[in-house]
């Protein structure tokens, strides 16, 4: 029969949920998000049980889980939706508290450069979470050994005299960078072509700007496996767009191949 089947069709749950149709179709070929029928017109159909396994996916990638442990998670015998839902709430709450007391941070010190208070120098970092940068650096560190604590002290001494001007640029660069990279990766366009590597080389120089000077090969390949490897940079890229981390980081291998000594 090719009569519509119950539910909700890709499109119309990409309309809902803000997700794209071609990263629905990548949870249907991964097996994290499979529709509830297929009708005979070929097309996927969604019942409530897919819309909320579809919350579920989302919420874990917003609280940094790759893909492949998400799956993992919401397929796992024990899985409750319930005491997950609860536990993303409070996960949410903290996240939403220390964001507040960032927001705070950014008023006072707007204040202070327009003197209208004064702040003290330790006031400045309030909000911001240094166990955490420690954490990175850690896994930096056990995962490469070598250099990379060398490399990790040179970084800081290369960025320590950066403004927040400063700052805000290199953010900026690097959300283009990474738009250009999934527009690319959407387009169809092959990691090694001219145009994708031409955007890489732009990120090698980006990196270049906070290290203490260009990559090396071994460096940026190295880099390039942190980022496939580490959850937080997986859920920041494929956030982005569903499938980036593995085109970002081909890529960078390639580029780190023909152009890095």
């Amino acid at each position: 029969m090719d009569e519509r089947c119950e539910g909700y069709t890709v499109s119309e749950v990409a309309k809902l949920s803000g997700v794209s149709v071609r990263a629905l179709h990548h949870y249907d070929q991964i097996g994290l998000l499979k529709p509830v029928d297929v009708g005979a017109n070929g097309y996927r159909y969604y019942g409530r049980d897919e819309l909320l396994r579809l919350q579920q996916i989302l919420f874990h990638r917003e609280l940094g889980f790759p893909l492949d442990e998400i799956g993992k998670v919401l397929d796992a015998p024990d899985f409750d939706r319930m005491a997950a839902l609860k536990a993303h709430r409070a996960k949410l709450e903290a996240q939403a508290r220390r964001t507040r007391r960032l927001v705070r941070t950014i008023d006072e010190t707007l204040a202070a450069l327009q003197g209208a208070t004064t702040m003290d120098d330790k006031a400045m970092y309030r909000g911001f979470d240094p166990e955490k940068q420690a954490g990175y650096e850690a896994w930096l560190v056990e995962r490469y050994g070598g250099d990379m604590q060398a490399r990790i002290d040179a970084s800081k001494v290369a960025i320590k005299d950066a403004t927040h001007a400063d700052f805000d640029r290199m953010m900026a660069q690097a959300d283009e960078i990474e738009a250009a990279l999934a527009k690319a990766m959407v387009d169809g366009l092959p990691a090694a072509s001219e145009a994708v590597q031409a955007i890489v080389a732009r990120h090698c120089a980006w990196v270049g700007g906070s290290w203490s000077g260009t990559p090396t090969k071994e460096a940026y390949t190295g880099l390039a496996e942190l980022y496939r490897e580490h959850p937080d940079f997986r859920a920041r890229y494929d956030g982005r767009a569903a499938g980036l981390t593995e085109y970002l980081t081909e890529a960078m291998r390639i580029y780190a191949a023909q152009a890095l000594a």
